[in-house]
């Protein structure tokens, strides 16, 4: 049975801030850096002569999209060199910083642990968390709202593309393909129910936890919302430039 159709971009193009459950958002950026051959960690280079992970924050930080509380979740270890860029770059987002772990499972851990204990009862329909790469400064804030919104509606919403290239899947007697319309590319954000996350995070962490739709999986159906095929993840000097040739040629992100 094929996947149902995800919604279409042009529902995407607005977003408002009337929504009755409080939001919440987790930027996680523990990279290093070895791919890109770089001097300093990915989510510190310069994107159009700022930060990359400035760029990440400063999406979440919409005022239209009203998210309560940002967290960003690094390296113990790379906490001081943000906190240097904070006052070279002058940025006033406010943000919550965390110590990260090490892995990605346990950053997450660590920045749910930062967001108010009673989150989840501020509000009838519980409160909302979006967990977001610090190296996809791309994301448009309408799909941010969209994902918020389809969590508020199904617990847990992941972000995701379909893929553009043929697909085979290796086996001991060589290859064979897969239907790549039943696929998907996931991205972040990933949104759900915060009571539903923390649920998650309190089982033990395991090897098939890729991110946080996987962790989540055992407990709930994850959702799909449609991504957008310039919300890259920077990892290689090729991802910079082209995130640098996106920036300039947009005219400004939905």
């Amino acid at each position: 049975m094929p996947l149902p159709p995800l919604p279409s971009p042009d529902n995407l193009l607005t977003y408002t801030a009337t929504h009755l459950q409080p939001r919440y958002a987790i930027i996680v950026a523990g990279g290093s850096g070895l791919r890109m051959g770089a001097d300093r960690p990915k989510q510190f280079l310069l994107l159009r002569g700022e930060p990359v992970l400035l760029h990440t924050l400063r999406r979440f930080a919409e005022p239209a999209l009203g998210v309560a509380q940002l967290v960003v979740v690094l390296p113990a270890d790379q906490l001081a060199y943000w906190q240097q860029l904070i006052e070279q770059y002058t940025i006033t987002i406010p943000h919550q910083l965390v110590a990260g772990g090490a892995t990605r499972w346990a950053s997450v851990k660590a920045g749910l642990a930062a967001l108010p204990a009673d989150a989840s009862a501020d509000a009838p329909t519980g409160a909302l968390v979006a967990v977001h790469d610090g190296v996809r400064p791309l994301i448009t804030p309408a799909i941010i709202e969209a994902a918020y919104q389809a969590a508020a509606q199904h617990g847990a919403v992941a972000v995701a593309v379909p893929p553009k290239d043929s697909v085979r899947m290796l086996g001991a007697a060589g290859s064979s393909p897969l239907d790549r319309r039943r696929l998907r590319l996931m991205q972040t954000p990933q949104t759900f129910d915060l009571a539903l996350l923390r649920r998650a995070y309190r089982l033990p962490e395991m090897s098939t936890f890729t991110d946080d739709a996987s962790v989540v999986d055992d407990l709930h159906p994850v959702q799909l919302v449609e991504g957008d095929y310039r919300n890259l993840k920077i990892t290689t000097p090729e991802d910079l430039l082209l995130a640098e040739a996106l920036i300039a040629d947009s005219n400004g992100f939905n």
